[in-house]
């Protein structure tokens, strides 16, 4: 038994076996509950509707490893996907050209980035925390857009966007490609570049990153710039998707990034934890929705499960962690 542990950590990461046992067991619930859980069209639903949760997850990852918090992806995401609409309204609405749209996308990035550069430096040079300085920018975001729309939507987009949120590529849909890139990107920037190193170094410990010659005031700036740009690429998903903007759009996405990155094995202090579990653990929480939903549940139930899943999840690492303490 323990030899056939030794060889899974070896090949997977000990942090795979928790999401992988939920993926089994949503899998195998489901299954049973309902005959058309295990079906093409359920798959397919979720290859759609991961994307921009998925990548939102992705922004909140790397903060999380620092031992920190964004709190404001969901309306960043919001007001990056304002800018490009705007950008479009502004040149020609649904007659607007491709132009206009690589000029919207690229404002909508660096509006991204704007968001989480203020957090960094506020964090990193007034050592405030993370919590407040984020819940600050979003509530900041959220009054700004809430200004700027009075409270409603934007749509009537060009028609070449649509295939962002809805086409399919060799079968395989396209956000769905993005947010793989997303993953990939994500993972090779934190297990291969000095970047990544330093992310775990201060999230392990600021201060013993600081006196090892690590620049953590550079690094939590550009963390949360990189988080914000994610943020981004996240709002311009559900542009594509939804073919409209409001400030609202995502708003329960919070919770869930959240825990999907505990899920995933992300130490919620900082310091450890990889892309690739959260990834599972995406899929895991986006089966369990289209499962409820196929049992009849509202959206507001899913909600109510992913709350009292957070918690159970917190409850099993405390015991899990315990154990191991009482094993050795």
């Amino acid at each position: 038994m323990n030899a056939l542990a030794a060889r899974f950590n070896a090949i997977f990461g000990a942090d795979m076996a928790g999401p992988l046992a939920a993926l089994a067991a949503v899998l195998i619930v489901f299954g049973f509950a309902s005959p058309h859980f295990l079906t093409g069209a359920t798959f397919g639903s979720v290859a759609f509707q991961l994307p921009e949760l998925g990548v939102l997850a992705l922004a909140m990852l790397m903060p999380i490893l620092t031992g920190g918090l964004n709190l404001a992806i969901t309306f960043t995401a919001n007001i990056a996907g304002l800018t490009l609409a705007w950008t479009l309204q502004a040149n020609g609405g649904i007659d607007a050209g491709s132009g206009a749209f690589l000029l919207g996308t690229a404002l909508a990035l660096a509006v991204g980035a704007a968001s989480g550069l203020v957090m960094g430096l506020v964090i990193a040079f007034t050592r405030a925390h993370p919590i407040l300085v984020s819940l600050s920018m979003m509530i900041f975001l959220r009054g700004l857009g809430e200004f700027m729309t009075r409270g409603g939507d934007i749509s009537g987009f060009p028609t070449f966007i649509a295939p962002i949120g809805h086409g399919s590529i060799l079968g395989i849909p396209v956000p769905l490609l993005i947010l793989i890139a997303c993953v990939i990107a994500s993972h090779i920037l934190l297990s291969r570049s000095k970047l990544g190193f330093s992310t775990y170094m201060i999230g392990s410990n600021i201060e013993s990153a600081r006196y090892s010659g690590i620049n953590t005031r550079k690094i939590l700036v550009l963390v949360y710039m990189l988080s914000g740009v994610m943020a981004a690429v996240a709002g311009i998903i559900m542009l594509a998707r939804f073919n409209s903007v409001r400030v609202g759009h995502g708003e329960s996405y919070l919770l869930i990034t959240v825990l999907a990155c505990f899920l995933g094995g992300i130490n919620p202090f900082g310091g450890f934890g990889r892309v690739l579990p959260v990834f599972v653990a995406l899929i895991v929480l986006q089966l369990l929705s289209s499962g409820l939903n196929l049992l009849g549940a509202n959206q507001h139930l899913t909600t109510a499960v992913w709350g009292i899943l957070l918690i159970v999840v917190m409850v099993l690492r405390w015991l899990s962690a315990k154990f191991i303490r009482l094993v050795k």
